[in-house]
């Protein structure tokens, strides 16, 4: 997951230097705004406003790459030896000119070394062709560079790359994934600018052993309802796919017909299975897993109501290998649904960051929205079209489509390069933007810019960089600037709803919190799980956010449900909690316009039913509530705003 700043460097690394390179004799544009992020990456703008604006010479890219060691499938973070190929284009590589090597910089793989021979990642080159010289450059400790000496390397020529040549082997992603790239890049002319072969060789990667058992229920069901429990074998990585052969015994708490039960795992399962029973009488019920070998499992609260309002479980922010993350959409949609048992989710690769770029490879595009499409199921799976605005002049936002169309507005075109100019070409469209990090971390929102109040009703507050919802959050987000986060945005007086959402690089949605400790799922308030019915929430601030464990929460003020706006002049408000916890609750804090008007102690206790009598808010104020679990586990009401 991207967790800190070092690995920000390697996506400046993996964009600038490999993608494109630096033309020394072109000075980079200037690029000047008035009001930017308060920490604005304006290097890293004009870097890529550069490459955008270098000129390619035909040859780079030229050629085509391809694997004769064995294609795999491998085992996440185990070693082994791969064997390139690379055949020149019919321009060749002129003297001066290089093949790159670059495994993906981001998951674990082994960086390529010439050194040490009996070291990871170990990498020989050698060619057939007479006369023709290579020597070797490793950058950054991640690529390698194979330059071409001697004479130009002619049409139809071959260079073969073994990496993790020696005994130790190269690790591999330990992240499961299909098509994970070896990339390869070409600079045909020796001018220092090159350009990835698109199709770079790539291999799959699967789970290694089962460690943990995941079970989900839907939180909210009705008496006699026929519900699914979704159980999922993981790795120690999260992966999906751990093979698991043998029994787990169920049971229900409290006790209830059916259980217990004994579920019995095959290999042909892949370490998933989907279990369909009626529920009884109402109550608050969780399912528990024992097994012989791993021990206990417990699964998220069930609480079946007659008219309790559902809440539905939304990641609406990830990326797959289409930009910096792991994986294919259809790898992607498959853990949400299979795995994960989201009922909405979004696959948001960034506009212009990673290895290729969406805003110029319309096929990529056009792959996310066929699989979006083939993923949507009304009421049971909601998939939304979307892509990551990546500003570094005014913080990333998400753009969601929810009528299954759009177009990539890329944060680096001069058209879109403002939140205001991304609202103007969105407006009147079934759209949103979500702002994220807005604290800190890559780059801070710059608030400089009103929300939309159409366009941009929620704000994220949670994901695996941490929390932005304010200064005395738990798991406050790295790289915090003072006066950034979503509280300081509601003293301004942006009505903003709360959400989390993954922000997950590594193919895990809904559950990137058990590889990365920290995650992000939005708590989504309706009874209709489709397209509208999803956008008509989001926008009436009918949601509320968790930093990854299903805690079910209810929040109201004199009747009036969390993302309300009430108007009128109130002596006193009557204020109701309710909490089913995933562990134990520490405590549950209730904010009244930035300050922490109340605290209630969870004292061990699973859930909690709290009611407060309140001096009346006056016209500007606004009220919301965190619950911490004893473990870090965490959730946010979305707020109460006030009004005349």
């Amino acid at each position: 997951m991207i967790v800190d700043r070092t690995i920000v460097g390697s996506l400046l690394m993996g964009t600038a230097i490999f993608s494109a390179g630096c033309s020394a004799d072109k000075p980079a544009p200037e690029v000047v705004r008035e009001s930017l992020s308060p920490s604005v990456k304006q290097a890293t703008v004009e870097m890529l406003l550069e490459d955008q604006g270098a000129s390619r010479h035909p040859a780079d890219g030229g050629g085509r790459a391809w694997l004769t060691s064995r294609p795999g499938p491998f085992v996440a973070s185990r070693p082994a030896r791969f064997v390139i190929v690379f055949e020149a284009g019919p321009l060749g590589i002129e003297i001066g000119g290089a093949v790159y090597l670059l495994p993906s910089p981001f998951w674990g793989w082994s960086a390529p070394q010439t050194e040490v021979a009996h070291g990871l990642g170990f990498a020989q080159v050698s060619t057939d062709s007479a006369g023709l010289e290579l020597s070797t450059q490793v950058v950054d400790g991640q690529m390698l560079i194979i330059w071409v000496g001697g004479r130009a390397l002619e049409p139809g020529e071959r260079i073969t790359i073994e990496y993790g040549a020696g005994e130790s082997g190269a690790l591999v992603d330990r992240f499961a994934e299909s098509d994970s790239k070896l990339w390869i890049a070409v600079d045909g002319d020796g001018d220092g600018i090159r350009r990835i072969l698109a199709n770079s060789p790539s291999v799959s990667i699967v789970a290694d052993r089962p460690a943990r058992l995941v079970l989900t229920l839907p939180s909210v069901a009705r008496p006699a309802e026929i519900v699914s429990l979704t159980l999922a074998w993981l790795d120690a990585s999260a992966n999906s796919g751990a093979v698991f052969v043998g029994d787990v015994e169920l049971s229900m708490e409290p006790p209830a017909p059916g259980f217990p039960m004994v579920v019995s795992f095959e290999s042909g399962d892949y370490g998933r299975k989907s279990l369909e029973f009626k529920v009884g009488k109402g109550g608050t019920f969780r399912i528990r897993c024992r097994q012989e070998t791993f021990g206990e499992s417990l699964s998220n609260p069930m609480l079946v109501s007659a008219d309790a309002a559902r809440v539905y479980w939304g990641d609406l922010h990830g990326h797959s290998g289409l930009s910096d993350g792991t994986g294919t959409p259809v790898d992607f949609y498959r853990y949400a649904r299979d795995v994960a048992a989201l009922d909405v989710v979004a696959l948001t690769d960034h506009d212009h960051w990673g290895m290729l770029f969406l805003d110029e490879s319309p096929a990529m595009w056009e792959e996310i929205k066929e699989e979006t499409e083939l993923f949507y199921d009304p009421g049971r799976f909601v998939t939304i079209l979307g892509y990551e605005w990546t500003s570094w002049l005014h913080g990333h936002r998400h753009v969601l489509y929810f009528d299954g169309e759009g177009e990539v507005l890329s944060s680096i075109d001069s058209r879109y390069d403002t939140p205001a100019e991304l609202w103007s070409a969105l407006r009147g469209r079934e759209a949103l933007t979500v702002a994220h990090h807005t604290a800190g971390g890559p780059v801070a929102t710059n608030w400089d810019y009103e929300p939309d109040p159409i366009l941009e009703p929620l704000t994220e507050v949670v994901s695996v960089h941490g929390s932005s919802e304010a200064a005395d959050s738990p798991g406050t987000i790295y790289s915090a600037v003072a006066g950034n986060f979503a509280r300081d945005a509601l003293d301004r007086g942006y009505r903003l709803g709360f959400l989390g959402s993954g922000d997950s690089h590594d193919g895990h949605p809904g559950l990137a919190h058990l590889s990365s400790g920290v995650g992000g799922l939005a708590g989504i308030i309706t009874d209709d799980l489709t397209r509208p019915g999803v956008l008509a929430a989001l926008r009436a601030r009918r949601v509320y956010a968790t930093n990854g464990p299903r805690i079910l929460l209810r929040f109201a003020v004199n009747g009036h449900p969390m993302g309300s706006i009430v108007r009128g002049d109130y002596e006193w408000v009557d204020v109701f909690v309710g909490v089913v916890a995933v562990s134990p609750i520490e405590r549950v804090d209730l904010i009244r316009s930035g300050e922490i008007a109340a605290t209630a102690s969870g004292e061990g206790r699973f859930e909690a039913t709290l009611g407060l009598h309140l001096d009346g808010p006056t016209p500007g104020e606004y009220l919301y509530v965190r619950v911490v679990q004893e473990d870090g586990g965490a959730a946010w009401s979305s707020p109460i705003f006030f009004e005349e």
